[in-house]
């Protein structure tokens, strides 16, 4: 039953977004937080290396390693060269948007670092953040996670409009506990540290 009940989640969740496995160069090139920051720094402007070099605090000849790899695996697009400090000649890069489209597996620890390291640099006063504990039958998990999925593709794709801000968004869920307690009253528990504007 439990299967069934995944295989139908996967079924709903792939109508709002058609993912494909990613290679195996693929899963290695976004095995990385840092590759990922580098990802979303590219994805609204196009950045020379050592535009992220700069902005990921590395020395250029580590960065370029970085972005060879993502644009050797189509992370990455290399646009029209350009002049850059002192007129010398450089390459900026832009995210594909590939990476939405793609299953990657398990690459739970670098999109943690990832969401850390860009959520702390964030300004404090901007930042908003939320925990919450909720009862959920299964069909009721399998709700929240379609909808969270048809919410993401909707506003993702509000892009290239005048007058926006790149906003970063995580959302994780999980199991509170791995035993079943089905003897336990229905509950919601709520915790959460907010602060206007919400994303």
């Amino acid at each position: 039953m439990n299967a069934e009940r995944a295989e139908n989640t996967a079924r709903t969740v792939a109508r709002a977004v058609e993912r494909r496995d990613a290679t195996d160069a693929e899963a290695k090139a976004l095995a990385s937080s840092l590759r990922i920051r580098i990802l979303r720094l590219c994805l609204d402007e196009a950045l020379s290396n050592r535009e992220i070099a700069e902005a990921t605090d590395l020395n250029p000849a580590t960065s370029l390693h970085h972005v060879r790899m993502l644009a050797d695996t189509g992370f990455l697009e290399a646009q029209e060269p350009r002049r850059g400090r002192r007129g010398a000649r450089e390459i900026p890069y832009l995210a594909t948007g590939k990476s939405w489209y793609i299953d990657v597996g398990d690459v739970t620890n670098p999109m943690i670092e990832a969401f850390t390291a860009e959520f702390t640099a964030a300004p404090y006063e901007e930042r908003t953040m939320g925990r919450m504990a909720a009862m959920l039958t299964e069909d009721e998990v399998e709700e929240f996670r379609t909808r969270i999925a048809e919410l993401f593709e909707e506003f993702k794709s509000r892009r290239s409009r005048s007058a926006t801000r790149q906003w970063g968004l995580f959302i994780a869920m999980h199991p509170s506990s791995p035993m079943n307690n089905e003897s336990s009253p229905p509950s919601t528990e709520r915790s959460s540290e907010s602060v206007d504007p919400e994303v």
